[in-house]
């Protein structure tokens, strides 16, 4: 837990500075920066033109080519983040390169050295993470104008056009919808704490339905994301080398460490919005699943500090649930219902997104790959290199269980 904050079981508990949380954009990044110091033009100019180079055939001849340079000139956080997010793109494109199964299991010491200090120094790991490509990966267009997807753009792109544009956008636009509702938590501990039911009540539902603003908004991801173009191309350059056939051993980072790593790729699991609701509502995931409890644990070491931090803190606090069965009110007791059934109706439609981007193209590929390194049962592989459908079901199913009422979901 932050030093100096409040334990959860303190009416004054708020959430301070330390958590990295904003008012309006929740665990995104507020107002990421556009640019680097002068100084790293040379990540900047690579980054900027990731897909021309790499149709040209070009990008790891230029990557090899960049200088060895010191993050000293990076102070502060925003600074640091879009570094990462920078270097983080340049280290996808270098590894997967035209994603034709021309995999490099070696990333040369000038981007390798300076990324794992950056990554340190931050406390993620040295690979695109959810926090990079999401949550720090955007701007307005008009800055006076409204955070919409119209007046947003993402920073740096990978090929497939405006797929991953539209990916990462939507997912962000997901956890600011969400944001009010992390708002809402303080008031939620506080009602407990002063066994005040009515402003928990309402505190409750308030929180249900900003969820369902965020389902609302993920629906958007029809109109902005191609199947073929997600699951063909932009998918590639988020996959990581751990569960990854095609990097059995992980990514050797020379001059850092003598044996490959393994690390996996970017996941909406790496998002701090679900995991803590779940905590906040008591629901327990590892009743569903050794394996999905130990890669949504996992996943927490990909988060930004602070926000693991966060997550911490609320399971520190009073158990919301215990209360609301403790008081025995209908009334309350549906209140909470509300919320997993919000939380259950975003993880059915995450398995609906999940069918159609990647479970149905994998299998209208060809029965004979061309592609001998290509991963046999392709479709059950997220980019975090989990079984996705298997451990997206047994969530849904834990989530689902955590309702008090009987008959749970129509």
């Amino acid at each position: 837990m932050a030093h100096g904050t409040a334990s959860p079981m303190d009416s004054s508990w708020k959430i301070t500075e330390e958590y990295h949380i904003d008012e309006d954009v929740g665990f995104a990044l507020p107002n990421p920066l556009e640019k680097l110091p002068d100084d790293y033009k040379a990540w900047m100019v690579i980054a900027e033109q990731l897909p021309a180079l790499i149709e040209n055939g070009q990008l790891r001849a230029e990557v090899e080519k960049l200088p060895m340079l010191s993050i000293d000139g990076l102070p502060g956080h925003k600074p640091q983040r879009l570094a990462h997010l920078v270097l983080g793109y340049i280290t996808m494109a270098y590894v997967w390169d035209r994603g034709d199964g021309d995999v490099r299991k070696i990333l040369p010491r000038n981007i390798a050295i300076p990324y794992c200090k950056l990554s340190e120094k931050l406390g993620l790991p040295p690979i695109l993470v959810y926090a990079d490509c999401v949550l720090a990966n955007w701007k307005k267009k008009d800055p006076n104008g409204p955070m919409t997807y119209e007046n947003m753009d993402i920073l740096f792109s990978f090929p497939g056009g405006n797929c991953g544009k539209g990916f990462f956008l939507v997912s962000l636009l997901v956890e600011i919808a969400a944001a009010s509702a992390i708002k809402v938590i303080p008031i939620i501990f506080s009602a407990v704490q002063h066994q005040d039911e009515g402003t928990l009540q309402k505190a409750l539902l308030d929180v249900a339905s900003s969820l369902k603003k965020a389902l609302d908004v993920f629906r958007e991801i029809h109109e902005h994301v191609d199947p073929q173009l997600f699951f063909n191309v932009l998918r590639k350059y988020l996959s990581g080398w751990k569960g990854n056939p095609q990097l059995s051993e992980g990514l050797l980072y020379e001059g850092v460490w003598d044996t490959p790593r393994k690390f996996a790729g970017g996941s909406a699991a790496q998002s701090s919005i679900f995991q803590c609701f779940d905590v906040l509502l008591g629901i327990q995931q590892s009743t569903g699943g050794e394996s999905a409890a130990e890669f949504l644990q996992e996943m927490r070491t990909y988060m930004p500090p602070a926000h693991r931090d966060f997550l911490r803190s609320i399971e520190s606090g009073p158990s919301v649930r215990e209360f609301v069965l403790r008081r025995g009110d209908a009334h309350l007791q549906g209140a909470y219902d509300e919320c997993v059934k919000a939380l259950v109706s975003l993880r059915n439609y995450h398995l609906q997104i999940v069918t159609k981007y990647i479970v149905i193209p994998a299998r209208r590929q060809p029965k004979e790959s061309e592609k001998p390194e290509e991963p046999s049962g392709l479709e059950n592989k997220g980019t975090g290199g989990t079984d996705i459908m298997n451990f997206l079901k047994t969530v849904r199913s834990t989530t689902e269980k955590s309702l008090l009422k009987e008959g749970r979901l129509m």
